[in-house]
């Protein structure tokens, strides 16, 4: 049931495509290979932000540590392009799509969002943020991206035991993201911007944020399933 949950998350913004989906113990993840990539990095550099104490920064990277993630961005982007036409037969392709490099451009993707969402989050809320970078510099992210290397090569060891870790936490940085920025949206619509002083400020954006991600969805999944079943699409 545990799964059925999860993949009821992922079906409104995942395609789960078997083919395109990590396996272990025999079940498929309730993201596909690229989407579980964006949110195990995404859990990554939220989990990094918070043990360092800078989730109250609203400082972005320096320039070159920048660059560095607009890169991974840009890997995502142009091997999720050479995959994607790949649905057209005879288009023409770079390469031949797999799901490691799925995992690997989703997870760098993730890990260079999370240093955006994270910032903006924190702008939003707080009245006084933290003076000081989210990431400080290129040895941080290198360690970080040893750290998502290590998350990656763990997942294609297919092993049986890592499915529900796997499954969940990559299920949770979905809902992360789409609380922090139903979060962000909340504050700005209802004016509250800029003004918390406290931790217990925090429980209102978040609560609303994952109610309003949880109810977006609950449309998604419905829009997709009767576009299924109703009109018989393939989605």
């Amino acid at each position: 049931m545990l799964l059925e949950l999860l993949h009821w998350l992922g079906y409104g913004v995942c395609h789960q495509i078997p083919e395109r989906t990590i396996h272990l113990a025999g079940q498929a993840l309730p993201l596909c290979a690229r989407c579980s990539g964006i949110y195990l990095g995404a859990v990554i550099g939220f989990a990094f932000m918070l043990a360092s104490g800078r989730a109250r920064s609203s400082i972005m990277p320096p320039v070159r540590v920048l660059v560095v993630l607009l890169a991974f961005v840009g890997l995502f982007a142009v091997d999720g392009l050479n995959s994607y036409l790949t649905f057209f037969p005879g288009a023409p392709h770079l390469y031949q799509p797999q799901n490691w490099l799925r995992l690997t451009t989703g997870t760098l993707h993730g890990l260079a969002i999370s240093f955006i969402v994270m910032p903006v989050f924190s702008f939003t809320l707080w009245k006084e943020t933290d003076a000081q970078p989210v990431l400080r510099g290129l040895k941080e992210l290198a360690a970080l991206v040893a750290a998502a290397a290590a998350v990656i090569l763990a997942v294609l060891a297919d092993l049986d035991f890592l499915l529900y870790p796997v499954a969940i936490v990559s299920s949770m940085g979905l809902l992360t993201m789409f609380t922090l920025l139903n979060g962000a949206i909340f504050l700005i619509i209802s004016r509250r911007e800029g003004q918390a002083t406290r931790r217990a400020q925090l429980w209102l954006p978040l609560g609303v944020g994952l109610l309003m991600g949880l109810g977006e969805i609950a449309v998604l999944d419905a829009g997709r399933l009767w576009l299924t079943v109703t009109l018989g699409l393939p989605f």
